[in-house]
């Protein structure tokens, strides 16, 4: 797994799988998905490493000894797929798997279609995909909320597990889809995860900060103009993430909707900028399409990248 154009190649292959079958009902309610796998071995890690009565030194040493746990054994579990017999099909089928597009895209277009039906099946849509109260949502909110969550998942789900495909192929793909899973289940500034879940936090920042960036410029590139890098360059160090402000950002540019703003998590209310603040106020189902079009535009950026980068290699 070391000839680049292969990697390409495999790559290619694993983003046009996941486009085409996505995340099929019929499969997973009959066997485990890897993910959720996952997130029982995490769980199991924050059951046995996680104690309350531990200094917050401790704290911090047990999330660190349990990242490397699951980096250590994502990694060798990789190689280990990569080298069986038929290894470059089981890397492309776990691949298809742990790269989640036409999911995303799915979840974000049900928004749409919810705010159609009405605020109330907007908001019920909205809470599948996004942290914050629905209730505390108007339909712009909604459909802010969605735009926001497709440009933000599009860089978590399919940019950087793509990413760290091409670095590292399979057991790269892995490390990162146990530390972003990580990340999501302990990786708070709760009293329980403040220090246990400071390495997961940390290491998805880490792992996510090129990524980021580079879904900006797919978006410029979808967009065929510059205003959605520039946009983000101006505009992403206002958000509170190191990283989820470049795609927001961008995508705020590209569609002319200023994103962001003051919004409700678990009961607080969080008072944030806005992010390209001189776009539209008002946002509804056709802007949720718009940017679902863009996530389709980007990803096709990406699979021409990679089948071009495969045949002039």
């Amino acid at each position: 797994m070391n000839d680049l154009a292969t990697i390409l190649a495999l790559l290619a292959v694993i983003l046009a799988l996941d486009a085409v079958f996505g995340e099929p009902e019929w499969l997973w309610s009959r066997i485990t998905h890897p993910v959720v796998l996952a997130g029982r071995v995490i769980g199991w890690l924050d059951w046995r490493l996680n104690r309350a009565d531990d200094s917050h030194r401790q704290q911090k040493i047990s999330g660190i000894a349990a990242m490397a746990l699951l980096a250590g054994g994502g990694g060798l579990l990789g190689f280990f797929i990569e080298s069986l017999p038929g290894g470059a099909f089981c890397t492309v089928a776990l691949g298809a798997v742990l790269l989640s597009h036409k999911s995303l895209v799915q979840h974000v277009g049900a928004v749409a279609d919810g705010l159609m039906n009405g605020l109330d099946e907007g908001r019920r849509a909205v809470a599948r995909i996004v942290g914050r109260e629905p209730e505390s949502l108007d339909a712009d909110g909604v459909a802010r909320a969605a735009i926001e969550s497709g440009a933000e998942n599009f860089s978590d789900g399919v940019v950087a597990p793509a990413f760290w495909f091409l670095i590292g192929g399979l057991p790269g793909l892995i490390v990162y889809k146990l530390v972003n899973t990580a990340d999501s289940m302990i990786g708070h500034r709760t009293d329980k995860y403040r220090h246990f879940g400071w390495a997961a936090a940390r290491l998805d920042d880490m792992l996510n900060f090129l990524p980021a960036r580079l879904t900006a410029l797919l978006f410029a590139l979808a967009d065929l103009s510059p205003d959605g890098l520039k946009a983000a360059f101006r505009d992403a160090r206002l958000h509170r993430s190191v990283n989820a402000g470049w795609p927001e950002a961008a995508a705020a540019a590209t569609l002319g909707v200023r994103l962001g703003g003051p919004r409700l998590y678990h009961g607080e209310s969080v008072d944030e900028p806005f992010l390209f603040d001189e776009g539209r106020a008002e946002a509804g189902p056709d802007d949720i399409m718009e940017a679902v079009n863009l996530l389709w535009r980007a990803w096709g950026v990406m699979l021409a990248l990679c089948i071009v980068g495969a045949l002039i290699l």
